[in-house]
């Protein structure tokens, strides 16, 4: 049965879709099962992947309003390792509609439930709020990896999110847990950048990955071409840095069928 792992931070702009992106194709270079949930009404993590949301016809909006099975939403990717369940802009409804919805915390879920066992990892990617859709990503998944930027403003706003999930764990998902903490958009020159990732490992010490995402052009260049780091620049920093962040994330699970990631060709 595949790992659920939510990917969510309320706050913007802290590298929520391109973890999503990196690390679902990273998971897929190295031979894992990968579905990728685009749970997010902007869909960047859709057309990150060269997918034009407004050609996405049938996708997450279908199936959390309950029309459509995710089985039959779901689109590959040129990885064969790796797919995607696509969202447009019809998502921002689904929280005004979810509200009517028995068991609304839950559809998402029931969804996932069907396919779970199709893969290794499923991946959700989260708009950065706390309504029904991030909520319904929070009641599937095992556990939540919570990027968190290496600028002033980092920790504003993380006891709101981390009290959230202790309340979905409380009431919805008891299994929910924290996969981790990851520092994105690190420069080593910035003395602020170097005082929040101390600041974080202290406070939150083993809940931290090991792994600091680096800010990188290549990163940043990726998503105009419609592609992953690792497809754009395989020998970029920042391919470098998801990769190992995937190694992380398999050793953290128990799986190790890689052990050199590095050695990774695309």
């Amino acid at each position: 049965m595949g790992k659920i792992i939510s990917i969510v931070n309320q706050k913007g702009g802290v590298g929520k879709t391109t973890t999503a992106i990196n690390l679902s194709y990273s998971l897929a270079v190295l031979e894992y099962k990968v579905l990728l949930v685009d749970a997010d009404p902007q869909a960047n993590t859709t057309s990150g992947y060269n997918i034009d949301p407004n050609n996405v016809k049938v996708g997450t909006y279908e199936c959390l309003i309950q029309e459509a099975n995710a089985e039959d939403v779901i689109l590959k990717t040129n990885n064969k390792f790796l797919d995607i369940l696509p969202a447009n802009i019809d998502l921002v409804g689904a929280e005004l509609e979810l509200i009517q919805v028995r068991d609304r915390e839950m559809v998402l879920t029931k969804q996932l439930q069907r396919i779970q066992d199709n893969y290794d990892f499923i991946l959700i990617d989260c708009s950065p709020s706390l309504g029904l859709i991030t909520t319904n990503a929070l009641a599937a998944a095992n556990s939540v990896i919570i990027p968190v930027q290496c600028e002033y403003f980092a920790l504003e706003g993380l006891g709101k999110l981390l009290n959230t999930i202790k309340i979905v764990q409380k009431s919805i998902n008891p299994k929910l847990s924290i996969e981790g903490l990851l520092l994105t958009m690190f420069d080593s020159r910035l003395r602020l950048c170097n005082q929040v990732v101390e600041d974080v490992r202290i406070h939150f010490q083993d809940l931290v990955f090991d792994t600091i995402i680096n800010r990188n052009t290549k990163i940043s260049e990726a998503p105009s071409f419609g592609l992953p780091v690792l497809e754009h620049d395989v020998s970029s920093r920042g391919s470098h840095d998801y990769l190992e962040l995937a190694r992380e994330v398999l050793q953290k699970n128990g799986k190790t069928r890689i052990e050199e990631p590095q050695s990774i060709t695309v």
